[in-house]
C-alpha cells in the first residue's frame, strides 16, 4: 500500500525527498555519485508515467542561511548525466516564485529545489515550513533512507499534508525490506559482525541483536573494551572504562541465550597511530605497554571467516580495524572476503554503516554482496529496534 508501483502519476506533480548529500571537490564537482544513482529508478518511474518530478534534498551543514558551496546547483550536472534528462534548478525551496516555477513544469520533466537546510526550519521540523514545501506536489515520495531517522520537515512532518498520497520510493522500499528481512525473517544460523571504535555507540544495537542472532563477532577498537573488562591487557588501545560493566552484561546475556561470541584472539599493534608506525602481532589480551591495537590478526580473521561461512544470514556493521591505513586493513578485508565467499555459497549478506560501506566500496566488493545499505545512522537506529520517523510518517 506504500509502493509507487500502484500509483497513477499522469499529470501529477510529485514531490520526492531524495538524499543528494554528496561529496564535492574544490571545483564543486560530485566525486561520489552513488546516492544520486540510487534515486534514479524512482525519478524515472514518475516521469515515464507522465508525472513531474520535483526533487528536494539537503547538502552539507550550512549555517545561518545560503552558502554557495552548499548549493544543490552543483549537483545538477551529475544528476543530468545519470538521468539522461535535462534538470531544471529552482533557486529556492519555498516561496511564491519557487512554487510558480515548479507548477509551470511540463509533464515528464524534472526539477531540483535549492538546499533545504538553507532554512533553519527544515532541521527544526517546522510544520509551517513543511506546508510550504508541500505546495510543490500532489503526491509525496520519501526516497531518502539516509535521513529517515531525522524528524525533519521534509522527511517526517511533510507527510501530514499528504494523508492519502504518500509513498516510499524504490530505494526506501529496498532498504526497509532488506533490513527487516535480517531482523525479522532471517534464515538461521544468523551471524552479526559488529565493529567500529566505541562500544558506547553500539550498546543498543548489541542488546537488540542478542534476541535475533546465533553468532556475534565483535571486532574493531570496541573489542578492546570487552577484552579489558575480562581482565586482559590492552596497552594503549582504545578502551572505554565506563563501559566495562555493560560489556560483561552483554557477554553474560549472550552466554545465557546460547549465542557464540567471537572476540579477537590476536591483533596487529603499533607504537603510534600512524600507517608508518612500527607494528607487530600480539595476543589480543596481552598488548604490550606503549603499543595499541589497530587491526585484528590473522588467527582472528580465520576464526571469524569460519563463523561467517557457517551462517545463512550475515549482518556487518563496523570495520575490524583502521582500514583507511594500508598496513591495518587486512582484518577488514579478510571479513569482507569471507562475506563475499558466503554470499557466493548462497548465504544472505547485508552491510550497513558508513565505515563498513566505505570499506566495501574501497575493496570494490559491493556488487558481490546481497545488499549494501545507503544509510549509516538510519540503519543503526533500525538495528537498535527504533521505528524511524521517516518510515513511521509514511506508514501512519
Amino acid at each position: 500500500m506504500y509502493s509507487i508501483d500502484q500509483v497513477n502519476f499522469s499529470g501529477k506533480r510529485v514531490l520526492i525527498r531524495v538524499d543528494f548529500n554528496v561529496p564535492l571537490n574544490g571545483a564543486f564537482e560530485v566525486t561520489d555519485n552513488s546516492r544520486i544513482k540510487a534515486a534514479i529508478a524512482t525519478i524515472r518511474k514518475v516521469t515515464s508515467a507522465g508525472g513531474t518530478a520535483i526533487l528536494m534534498s539537503h547538502l552539507g551543514r550550512p549555517k545561518g542561511g545560503p552558502q554557495d558551496k552548499y548549493s544543490l546547483k552543483h549537483v545538477v550536472p551529475a544528476l543530468e548525466e545519470l538521468l539522461g534528462h535535462v534538470v531544471s534548478f529552482i533557486p529556492n525551496c519555498v516561496g511564491e516564485d519557487a512554487v510558480a516555477e515548479s507548477s509551470s513544469l511540463v509533464e515528464g520533466s524534472v526539477a531540483l529545489l535549492e538546499n533545504l537546510r538553507f532554512h533553519k526550519e527544515e532541521e527544526a521540523g517546522d510544520e509551517f515550513f513543511a506546508g510550504q514545501l508541500a505546495e510543490h506536489g500532489d503526491i509525496y515520495i520519501n526516497d531518502a533512507f539516509g535521513t529517515a531517522h531525522r524528524e525533519h520537515a521534509s522527511t517526517a512532518v511533510i507527510a501530514r499534508f499528504f494523508p492519502h498520497d504518500k509513498y516510499f520510493g524504490y530505494l526506501m522500499e529496498d532498504e526497509i525490506r532488506n533490513i527487516e528481512k535480517v531482523l525479522n525473517q532471517p534464515e538461521h544460523p544468523v551471524c552479526a559482525i559488529i565493529g567500529g571504535a566505541k562500544v558506547s555507540s553500539k550498546i543498543a544495537v548489541l542488546r537488540n541483536l542478542l534476541g535475533k542472532v546465533d553468532k556475534l563477532i565483535i571486532g574493531g577498537g570496541m573489542a578492546f573494551t570487552f577484552i579489558r573488562a575480562k581482565g586482559g591487557k590492552t596497552g594503549l588501545s582504545l578502551v572505554e572504562e565506563t563501559e566495562f560493566e555493560t560489556a560483561l552484561d552483554i557477554l553474560s546475556e549472550a552466554h545465557k541465550r546460547g549465542i557464540q561470541v567471537f572476540l579477537p584472539t590476536d591483533v596487529m599493534v603499533a607504537d603510534e597511530f600512524s600507517n608508518l608506525a612500527n607494528r607487530k602481532r600480539s595476543n589480543a589480551d596481552q598488548v604490550p605497554s606503549g603499543w595499541m591495537g589497530l587491526d585484528i590478526g590473522p588467527d582472528s580473521v580465520n576464526a571469524f571467516r569460519e563463523a561467517i561461512l557457517s551462517s545463512k544470514t550475515i549482518l556487518w556493521n563496523g570495520p575490524m580495524g583502521v582500514f583507511e591505513m594500508d598496513n591495518f586493513r587486512d582484518g577488514t578485508l579478510g571479513v569482507a572476503k569471507a562475506m563475499v565467499e558466503a554470499t557466493a555459497s548462497g548465504s544472505y549478506s547485508l552491510v550497513g554503516g558508513g565505515d563498513s560501506v566505505a570499506a566495501i566500496n574501497q575493496f570494490n566488493m559491493a556488487s558481490q554482496l546481497s545488499y549494501v545499505s545507503t544509510g549509516g545512522g538510519a540503519m543503526l537506529e533500525l538495528l537498535e529496534g527504533i521505528e524511524l520517523p521517516g518510515i513511521k510518517a509514511i506508514r501512519n
